[in-house]
C-alpha cells in the first residue's frame, strides 16, 4: 500500500519486525510491542483542517506574488505570472507611467513603454490617481521623481497642476526656481501652495523653537541679585566653594548668581546668511521659516541675508516668510566672502551676536578672504555657526576643504535637521559647545 506523506489521515505503513535472537534484546510480538506487555494505546492526534491550512498558505503566496508584480512592473522577465485587476491594475498603471521600462533618461515619452507625456489633462489625472492610491509621503516622492525623470517642471506653471499636487518643501523649492518664468495667472496659486507649506512648518517648529530659545536667553542673562526662583544654583555653588564650612557640611553663598529676564529687552542678535544656490532649496525654505519665528521674539534682533554672487537683505520682509521666499532667486554662482563682508558690516554688538552661515561652501569668491573674515568675527566675540544644510535630507554634498578650514578656526561645519536647529541656536546663545552630530 502506498501512502501520501502529506495525508495526516492515512494509516501508517505496517512494519514487520524480526524477533531478536541475541542476548539483551526483548522478544517482540507481531505488532511491534515487547512480548508479554499490553499494547500501548495509540497517541491522540488533534484533528487539523488540511484544507484550511492550504487555503491560508495559498492566500499568503498570492499576496507575495501580487506585491512582487507591482514592484517588478509586469515585464516578461518578472516571473510572477500574476495578473492584476481592479484597483491593483490602476495602481500599476500609475507606477508604470512614471517608472515604466527604460533607463530613466530624457524627457517624457522618450525611450519608455509608458509616460505622462506633455499633456496637462493626462498629468492632472495621474496626480489625482496617485493621491487616491498612495499615502501622502509616497505621493511626495513620486511627484519629485516625476519632475526629475520626466521633466514636468514646466507643467507646474499651470494653475490646474498646482491645485492637484501634494505640497511639500521640495515642491516649494521647485516653484521658487521657476519663479521668474511663472506667468501672473499662476503666481497667486503658487503663493497659496507655498503659504500652506510654510504654515504647516511654522506649526511644527515655532513652539519648540520659542520655548528652547527663551530658556537659553534667560540662562545667558546672568544677574547677581536674583530673586529666589531665579537663582542658578549650579553656578552659585561653584562660585562659593571657597566658603564651605566643614563643621556644618554646608556652603555659605555669599554671592548669588541668577537667571536674568531676557524678555524685557533685546539681548541677542542673530544673522542668518543663506546660500541660495539651487542645491540649497530646502535649506532656504526652512531658514526662512525659522527667520520669521526668530523675528517674532522680542528678545532677539534677527537679520536675514540671502546671497549667490549678489547679496540681498530681506530683513524687512521677515514678518511674512512667503514674501521672503519669493524674494529669493535659486540658482547662480556663489560668493560667500561678499556675503560675509556685508553681514560683518551689520554687526554692532559682536559679543551678543550669533552668525549662522547656511551654505555648501562651494566658494566662487576669494577663499582666503572668506576665512579671514570668519576668523575676525570669531576674534571679536561673534558666535559663528556653519550649517552645510538645514533639511531632513541625507548627507549633503559640500566642499570638504573649506569645511575643514572653518573647523580649524573653531567654527565646525555640519548638516542640521530642522528639529535640531533650536538646540544648536540655544547652545550658540549660551556659548556652549554646539550639539554637532556624530560623523558618519
Amino acid at each position: 500500500m502506498t501512502t501520501d506523506p502529506n495525508d495526516l489521515t492515512a494509516p501508517a505503513t505496517p512494519r514487520t519486525t524480526e524477533p531478536a535472537t541475541g542476548p539483551g534484546h526483548a522478544q517482540m510480538d507481531p505488532e511491534g510491542q515487547p512480548a508479554g506487555e499490553p499494547a500501548a494505546a495509540p497517541a491522540a492526534v488533534p484533528p487539523r483542517s488540511s484544507a484550511g491550512t492550504a487555503a491560508r498558505s495559498a492566500s499568503s503566496t498570492d499576496e507575495r506574488l501580487r506585491r512582487w508584480r507591482l514592484v517588478l512592473g509586469g515585464e516578461a522577465a518578472d516571473g510572477t505570472g500574476c495578473a492584476l485587476s481592479g484597483q491593483d491594475a490602476a495602481m500599476d498603471g500609475a507606477l508604470a507611467a512614471l517608472y515604466g521600462r527604460g533607463d530613466g533618461k530624457g524627457q517624457a515619452g522618450k525611450e519608455r513603454s509608458a509616460g505622462l507625456g506633455a499633456s496637462a489633462p493626462s498629468v492632472a489625472r495621474w496626480l489625482g490617481d496617485i493621491r487616491t492610491y498612495f499615502p501622502s509621503s509616497v505621493v511626495q516622492v513620486m511627484q519629485r521623481d516625476a519632475i526629475d525623470r520626466l521633466g514636468l517642471s514646466t507643467l507646474l506653471l499651470e494653475p490646474e497642476m498646482l491645485e492637484a499636487v501634494e505640497a511639500d518643501v521640495h515642491l516649494v523649492g521647485t516653484l521658487l526656481s521657476l519663479n521668474k518664468a511663472m506667468p501672473e495667472t499662476t503666481k497667486e496659486t503658487a503663493r497659496a501652495v507655498v503659504r500652506k507649506v510654510v504654515e504647516d512648518l511654522e506649526k511644527r517648529l515655532a513652539t519648540r523653537t520659542r520655548a528652547t530659545l527663551t530658556g537659553a536667553l534667560d540662562r545667558s542673562a546672568r544677574i547677581n541679585r536674583p530673586r529666589h526662583h531665579d537663582i542658578d544654583w549650579n553656578r552659585t555653588i561653584s562660585a562659593n566653594l571657597k566658603h564651605y564650612l566643614p563643621e556644618y557640611r554646608t556652603i555659605v553663598p555669599e554671592r548669588l548668581i541668577g537667571y536674568g529676564r531676557a524678555s524685557r529687552s533685546v539681548k541677542k542678535e542673530v544673522v542668518l546668511c543663506i546660500d541660495q544656490s539651487g542645491s540649497m532649496a530646502a535649506s532656504v525654505v526652512y531658514a526662512s521659516v525659522f527667520g520669521a519665528v526668530l523675528a517674532s521674539m522680542r528678545s532677539i534682533d534677527t537679520r536675514l541675508v540671502v546671497f549667490d554672487t549678489a547679496v540681498v537683505d530681506l530683513t524687512d520682509q521677515l514678518d511674512d516668510p512667503v514674501d521672503v521666499l519669493f524674494g529669493t532667486q535659486l540658482g547662480g554662482g556663489t560668493d560667500i566672502n561678499r556675503a560675509l563682508a556685508y553681514c560683518q558690516s551689520q554687526i554692532t554688538r559682536p559679543a551678543e551676536t550669533v552668525m549662522v552661515l547656511i551654505s555648501d561652501l562651494y566658494e566662487g569668491g576669494i577663499r582666503n578672504e572668506m576665512l579671514k573674515r570668519v576668523a575676525a568675527m570669531k576674534a571679536s566675540g561673534v558666535q559663528f555657526v556653519t550649517l552645510l544644510a538645514l533639511s531632513d535630507e541625507g548627507a549633503p554634498a559640500y566642499d570638504r576643504e573649506h569645511a575643514a578650514a572653518l573647523a580649524a578656526l573653531g567654527a565646525p561645519a555640519f548638516a542640521c535637521t530642522p528639529d535640531l536647529f533650536p538646540e544648536v541656536m540655544a547652545a550658540a546663545i549660551e556659548k556652549r559647545p554646539l550639539p554637532t552630530p556624530d560623523p558618519a
